[in-house]
Formats: C-alpha cells, sequence, structure tokens
C-alpha cells in the first residue's frame, strides 16, 4: 500500500492507496467505523490487491489522522472524502462502509449524487429520519458521558466484546482503543454519536442513486443494528445478507465471506 496524506484546515488525513489492478479497474473505498483506523479493512484490502484500486482512510480524529479538532460533521466527512477521491482520480467509487462509514457514505451519495458506482453497508445502518424512535436519536447526545461513568479497565474489554464475536475481531477492536487515553476515546465517541444525531435530524431525504447491498452480522449485538438492517431493507428493497457468525465488526469477524460478498457485487455492477 501507498501511504498519502490530504491537508485540510484542521489537520492531515492520512488515507492509503493499492493502485496495482491499474487504471480500468473499479476504485473500491473503505470506511472505517467509529474510533476504528484503517486496519479494520486489513483482510480487505489484502484480498482485493490488484484486483481493484482500494483506497482506505484513517478518518478525521482516528488513528494517525490525529491531532484533529472534534469540529466536524458527517457532510465535513464526505466532503473532505470526495476531495481525496478527485485527487486520486476515483470518480466513480464502490464506497464500502463499516458502521461509521456506511453514514459518511451515505452522506457523499446524497451530497454528490450520480458518483457512487456502488455502495456496501457493513453493520450500519440508513440515514433517513423516519426509520429512528425519537427515544434513540436523543440518547446517541448522551453517550459520551455513559461511557465516561464506566472505568477504563472495564470500558476497554466490553468494548472488544461488543463489537466482535471471533478473537481476531476482538483483537482488532482492543487494538484501536488502546491508542487512545481514556479521555480522548470517550470525546470521540461522543462526538461522532451527536454528529450521527445530527445528521439525522438534518432531515435530508436523499435515494440511494446505485446498486447497493446490506451486510450485517448475524450476532450483531451493537445497539439496535440488526433491526435497523431489517427495516432498511423492507422499507428501501436493498438486499440484505447476513454475516455468519460475525459481530458488529462483520468484515473482521468473517473475512472471507464478506470478501465474496463484495466480489460478487462489484462483478454484478458489469454485467
Amino acid at each position: 500500500m501507498d501511504a498519502r496524506t490530504y491537508r485540510t484546515e484542521s489537520g492531515t488525513v492520512h488515507y492509503w492507496t493499492d493502485t496495482t489492478a491499474g487504471p480500468d479497474a473499479p476504485w473500491l473505498v473503505f470506511l472505517p467505523g467509529l474510533t476504528a483506523d484503517h486496519t479494520l479493512f486489513d483482510a480487505q484490502m489484502e484480498h482485493f490487491s490488484g484486483r481493484a484500486n482500494c483506497l482506505v482512510w484513517d478518518a478525521p480524529a482516528h488513528g494517525a489522522s490525529r491531532p484533529y479538532p472534534l469540529d466536524f460533521t458527517m457532510d465535513d466527512y464526505a466532503c473532505i472524502l470526495h476531495d481525496i477521491l478527485q485527487s486520486e482520480g476515483a470518480s466513480r467509487p464502490v464506497l464500502i462502509g463499516q458502521s461509521l462509514g456506511g453514514y459518511v457514505s451515505q452522506a457523499y451519495m446524497d451530497l454528490f449524487p450520480g458518483t457512487a458506482a456502488g455502495f456496501v453497508s457493513i453493520d450500519s445502518s440508513t440515514l433517513k429520519r423516519k426509520y429512528y424512535p425519537t427515544w434513540e436519536v436523543k440518547f446517541l447526545r448522551h453517550t459520551k458521558g455513559m461511557y465516561l461513568s464506566i472505568p477504563w479497565a472495564l470500558l476497554k474489554p466490553w468494548g472488544a466484546w461488543g463489537a466482535a464475536e471471533t478473537p481476531q475481531g476482538r483483537a482488532n477492536m482492543r487494538s484501536f482503543m488502546d491508542g487512545f487515553a481514556k479521555r480522548e476515546y470517550c470525546e470521540l465517541a461522543g462526538h461522532g454519536y451527536r454528529m450521527l444525531a445530527d445528521a439525522l435530524e438534518s432531515g435530508r431525504t436523499y435515494d440511494i442513486d446505485c446498486p447497493a447491498l446490506l451486510l450485517c452480522g448475524e450476532k450483531d449485538h451493537a445497539g439496535d443494528v440488526k433491526a435497523f438492517n431489517r427495516e432498511w431493507t423492507a422499507g428501501e428493497g436493498i438486499p440484505l445478507v447476513w454475516v455468519p457468525g460475525a459481530g458488529h465488526n462483520a468484515n473482521v469477524d468473517n473475512p472471507e465471506f464478506v470478501n465474496v460478498q463484495i466480489e460478487r457485487f462489484v462483478a454484478g455492477l458489469d454485467a
């Protein structure tokens, strides 16, 4: 992978590319979830190397893209991503977002309609407000205090066990948390959930205007993600595939299955 940087007014965003597949190959853009870094998609970057042009980032305030002030919105993320993709010549990306990355993908498609070739959601859910009860949106604004109230020695193993079902998935999540001090982690998590609440309450009326696929771990216990995916597929008609034996970080828990699903999806775009 080639390490790259993109400078914004607030800080430097780090991302990685693999363009060994050549100029005619599709672009797969991997977007990790809240508090995770680019290593969440190591198995996908390795699998698709030479088969597709790939890009994965550490979102602002994540991983190597720190320090970065917590003053960004979901749309800010989408705009930064758009600028990065433009600079790389990735004009028709397939957006593959896990959790927060799925929300960023939808904001991207809302702001830049007609530019995405496809969208794969991994353990994420819709940005349309109508699918969320009011209490849940309000709860999103109070997660920082809840996290701060939990001792760090307990929060780290709970976070790892809540995000993944396999030893490799839990080790991967624990590695992200070990990279933070407690206060920084809680501040970032709290800002991320508030950012999601703001995006939901913005009243956006977008439609996903490209082929899409929903992937969700059959053992995902993160909030109501499984229920939201059932409602999302029923309400929007987007195919939903359950990832066997996987939790919230399904692409780490069962990378072989997820990679096959992404492969089939991308192949279908050219059919």
